[in-house]
């Protein structure tokens, strides 16, 4: 068994998830106590001006102006939740084997071959005196994958050890959403689905300075127009097999646009409702349940959006002792074991590399 402390930073762009785990990398797992550092609103604004940047870069190691400035920041915010997560809970930095830091995606292109989540490994190894694992996505993309998603492993070690049988999803709702079925047999089968929370944060950013809609408040006193939904749902995307995945800029909210502040807010978490139920003709199966976890399980408007549109019942990450906000964080301490190990963390079902996949890089303190 190692010890880990997993770091997580979304295209929600919340602030840094942290949380420890220990594990064997394969179906042992013992969750451990997480924390969560919120960024600032100059953190967010950096990071809107490097996500900006971003889009136009030709060269993933070229960090012009914002995106260094950006990198520094990330670099230093996840140092601070470590340290934080140590201190609150007394635990001995002396036995934290491994640190798995996935770092601030700015840019994901794998069409073009590119995918970018900054964060300086080697800096935040030096600077925790820890050995740190990052940049998990790259070698997959460099290999044909999509390099996302790649917490459908740890999907699936969470479910063995709840005893689930028979097929079920898990559905990640960040700034992207993410889904991943589950046979008994055989291994994951994953893909984004569309937007998470990402388009309904910025439309709240936008017209009342708010980073997101509370509880699903805004959404549940509008009304969705038809028109604007199927607008949105017209993106090509839909229609693409899996495995597939996407830029978290890759939709526009020009739609919805003309809409008042609360039936935009409607029409955009239908949108997220939509896409996850437009993935249903590309399963095996139905599954009997799916269980969602990320910043979305936490708006119940969302949750009614998806009970409405989907064919089977929807659960919370709760219900099965997990924790929506920390999960992501334990799947790359998860990842970083694995790692470790040169044990998978991509499937030709997951990311669509032509062979499962190791990956991430290893960072030590001088």
């Amino acid at each position: 068994m190692f010890r880990a402390i997993g770091l997580m930073s979304g295209t929600s762009m919340d602030g840094v998830d942290c949380a420890l785990i220990d594990t064997d990398g394969q179906d042992q797992i013992v969750q451990g106590p997480s924390s969560f550092l919120p960024y600032s609103d100059d953190d967010r604004a950096l990071l809107r001006q490097a996500l900006a940047m971003a889009k136009d870069l030709q060269n993933r190691d070229d960090r012009p102006e914002f995106l260094a400035q950006a990198e520094q920041m990330i670099t230093q915010r996840h140092h601070q939740a470590v340290e934080r997560i140590l201190a609150k809970h007394k635990l001995d930095r002396s036995t934290i084997e491994l640190i798995g830091f996935h770092g601030q995606t700015v840019l994901h292109r794998p069409d073009l071959h590119v995918t970018l989540q900054i964060g300086d490994g080697q800096a935040l190894a030096q600077a925790l005196g820890l050995k740190v694992i990052y940049d998990f996505r790259a070698a997959d993309v460099a290999a044909g994958g999509q390099g996302a998603p790649l917490v459908p492993i740890y999907h699936q070690a969470l479910v063995k050890a709840a005893g689930l049988s028979g097929p079920m999803a898990v559905l990640n709702l960040g700034g992207v959403g993410n889904l991943t079925f589950l046979s008994d047999n055989g291994p994951p089968l994953s893909c984004d689905t569309g937007p998470g929370n990402a388009l309904i944060d910025d439309l709240m950013l936008e017209r009342l300075g708010l980073p997101y809609d509370k509880d699903g408040a805004m959404a549940a006193q509008g009304q969705v127009h038809a028109r604007a939904l199927a607008q949105l749902m017209a993106h090509d995307y839909f229609r693409q097999s899996p495995p597939k995945s996407l830029d978290r800029n890759a939709f526009s909210r020009a739609p919805v646009a003309a809409l008042s502040n609360e039936d935009a807010a409607a029409t955009l978490t239908a949108f997220t409702a939509a896409s996850v139920a437009a993935l249903w003709p590309f399963l095996p199966e139905s599954p009997n349940e799916i269980i969602v976890c990320g910043g979305g399980a936490r708006n119940p408007t969302l949750l009614q959006a998806l009970r409405l549109a989907l064919p089977c019942p929807v659960a919370v990450a709760e219900d099965y002792g997990w924790s929506s906000d920390a999960l992501e964080a334990q799947a790359f301490a998860y990842l970083a074991v694995r790692s470790h190990l040169s044990l998978p963390l991509s499937f030709p079902t997951t990311t669509g590399v032509p062979a499962p996949l190791t990956g991430g890089r290893l960072a030590e303190p001088k």
